[in-house]
């Protein structure tokens, strides 16, 4: 009697039906933007953490490579060959070898080009998904150079755990920082979208000094987002944001993330997050409030 997977094809994980992936958020706790590279590139110093929560991914083996999306940002996304999870697997089926098909649905759970890396995150959850589906097994440095070809962010989304990252997001280093994993956390939107491009652009150049993030106090005291200023110039609502959020009790640190709109607040305790984000909601109305916590490994 053959085998139960005889009539697999091969390159494809036995036994395997639907797989999931969360798409973690994004949160840049600091970010330094330091010189621009020759490359062209800005060198970044920056602490990411990552929500437990985020964008769900699912897929299926099928003939051909296929996205549906779905959720309450799924509107602000094309399902083409644009959208950076089929890059993803078009990059994925490049290296492993044609002949490899997925039926893929996005759960668009976050608001798009906020600032949280849910395009990066969406690529990374759809390289962890492929290679469990197709049984792959590509080897992680590889893994994380395909995830590089496809943006800045993408290498770090693949752990989707605290790291502190370096250079255009290539240099890669765990930050295993007391006192952060399950610290309850609050993500605010305000309902606008910017450009990272021209933040960049309206960034006044200053190179204010490199990130210490061996302590998570000290990236509270000291840490920044130099890209605020140019981004509150652009969308000034992030400034109110970033107002009550600094008013909210039991906050110890509010920033804005990445390059916005979107802004996050690190909170004592949970109960204190959850009054947060319930007074958000009732003043804020169009507002996007996210409540959960980060990430651990």
């Amino acid at each position: 009697m053959p085998p139960l997977d005889a009539d697999m094809p091969p390159g494809v994980a036995p036994g395997v039906g639907e797989l999931t992936e969360t798409a973690y958020a994004k949160v840049n706790l600091a970010l330094h933007v330091r010189e621009r590279r020759a490359d062209g590139y800005h060198a970044l110093e920056s602490l990411f953490v990552f929500a437990q929560d985020g964008d769900v991914l699912t897929g299926r083996i099928a003939d051909g490579l296929s996205l549906s999306i779905e959720g309450p940002f799924a509107a602000g996304l094309e399902a083409g060959e644009g959208n950076l999870v089929m890059k993803a697997a078009r990059a994925m089926l490049d290296h492993v070898g044609q002949g490899r098909g997925a039926a893929l649905r996005l759960v668009k759970n976050l608001p798009v080009a906020s600032g949280i890396g849910g395009g990066s995150a969406d690529a990374a959850a759809a390289l962890r998904l492929l290679d469990r589906l197709w049984d792959a097994r590509v080897p992680q440095p590889e893994l994380e150079r395909i995830a590089l070809s496809l943006g800045s962010d993408v290498p770090a989304c693949l752990a989707s755990t605290a790291q502190m990252v370096r250079g255009r997001g290539e240099v890669l280093e765990r930050a295993d920082l007391a006192g952060l994993p399950g610290t309850p956390m609050l993500l605010v939107n305000p309902g606008v979208g910017v450009s990272t491009a021209q933040v960049f652009a309206d960034w006044d150049q200053v190179d204010r000094g490199v990130l210490n993030a061996s302590s998570l106090d000290g990236v509270i005291a000291d840490g920044r987002n130099d890209l605020e200023p140019a981004a509150v110039g652009i969308a000034p609502v992030i400034a109110d944001v970033l107002a009550d959020l600094r008013q909210c009790a039991g906050v110890r640190l509010a920033r804005m993330s990445g390059s916005g709109a979107t802004c996050f607040a690190l909170f004592g305790t949970q109960a204190e997050a959850q009054a947060a984000a319930a007074a958000l909601k009732r003043r804020r109305d169009g507002w996007w409030v996210m409540e959960t916590r980060i990430r651990a490994a």
